[in-house]
């Protein structure tokens, strides 16, 4: 007589409830308002509101923020991101740089984080802005430590590697502090995740800007709670490493929305303290996992 077999299991649909953990305040009132009043005087974003990050309040605490350049319509269609997305991205700000310098020197930041929306609407990719925006902070801000956190720079006019690379080292030119760019994900989920995107090529912008000046750190991060395994994880981790990866940042995946991809598992605080401790003994020099970290997270303390 043959055992009778379990029905199959459905994947969780979302419907997770969201561990204590992940609760936390945003920081003090008067700290939000002073940088939104600022950002929203000159139109100009942070990825730290257009993204609603959790952990906003204590950065701006600290001196710290992410820009986000070249307006908030992506050209993307990430399903993990907050980001606005969907019809046609708004013409470049050519006063946003000298917007964003006056920003930091208000604000008093020590520790900037420079991001843009993806634009495989422009021939350059939005590469040239980020210069032109680094060189304005200088100017203004001498003593400002300048992270640059980029969108692969593939695709549009001059697609390719060659393109890419060109990209890629008009950036690296500038000298930020840290070049980082996220994988998001692992290799397996990375179609689903981040449309448009492709792992090896993420991987190829880190490896290219070690390349280029091999001085620069550079830096990555991905989201869990897509699905992926432990060994997903740590073979990313390896991946990085292969490439030269200096930093990374693990955080917990938290649906925007909806009509956002819904979230499979939330690890536990233990599981982050295990992850970093594997990626510690890998040789990455800046490690920070846990469920609120995000990509800038303490990215000043690295500087």
């Amino acid at each position: 007589m043959t055992t009778p077999q379990p029905a199959p299991q459905p994947l969780p649909t979302g419907s997770l409830t969201m561990p204590s953990w992940l609760r936390r305040s945003i920081g003090r009132a008067s700290e939000l308002s002073t940088v939104q009043r600022i950002i929203k005087q000159r139109q100009i974003h942070t990825i730290c509101e257009e993204g609603r990050c959790p952990n906003r309040g204590e950065c701006y605490g600290q001196k710290t923020a992410t820009f986000l350049l070249l307006g908030p319509v992506c050209t993307r269609s990430c399903a993990f991101c907050q980001v606005d997305k969907g019809h046609a991205p708004m013409p470049i700000d050519l006063e946003e740089p000298q917007k964003v310098a006056e920003a930091v020197q208000l604000l008093g930041l020590r520790y900037v984080v420079l991001t843009s929306v993806a634009r495989d609407d422009l021939p350059d990719q939005g590469a040239g802005h980020f210069v032109k925006t680094i060189d304005n902070i200088r100017l203004l801000n001498p003593e400002t430590q300048i992270e640059v956190l980029t969108p692969d720079f593939w695709g549009g006019a001059g697609a390719g590697e060659s393109g890419q690379r060109a990209r890629i080292a008009t950036i690296v030119t500038a000298k930020p502090a840290c070049f980082n760019h996220n994988v998001e994900t692992v290799r397996r989920l990375t179609g689903p995740v981040r449309r448009g995107a492709k792992y090896d090529r993420s991987l190829n912008v880190l490896a290219m800007v070690k390349e280029i000046d091999p001085t620069i750190p550079t830096k990555s991060g991905l989201m869990v709670g897509h699905g992926e395994t432990r060994e997903e994880v740590i073979e990313t981790m390896a991946d990085l490493r292969a490439v030269g990866c200096d930093r990374l940042t693990i955080g917990q995946y938290m649906r925007p929305s909806l009509e956002h991809l819904p979230v499979q598992k939330y690890w536990t605080p233990e599981e982050f303290d295990t992850l970093s401790g594997v990626a510690r003994q890998m040789g990455f020099n800046h490690v920070r996992c846990g469920p609120l970290v995000r990509s800038s997270y303490h990215a000043g303390e690295e500087g």
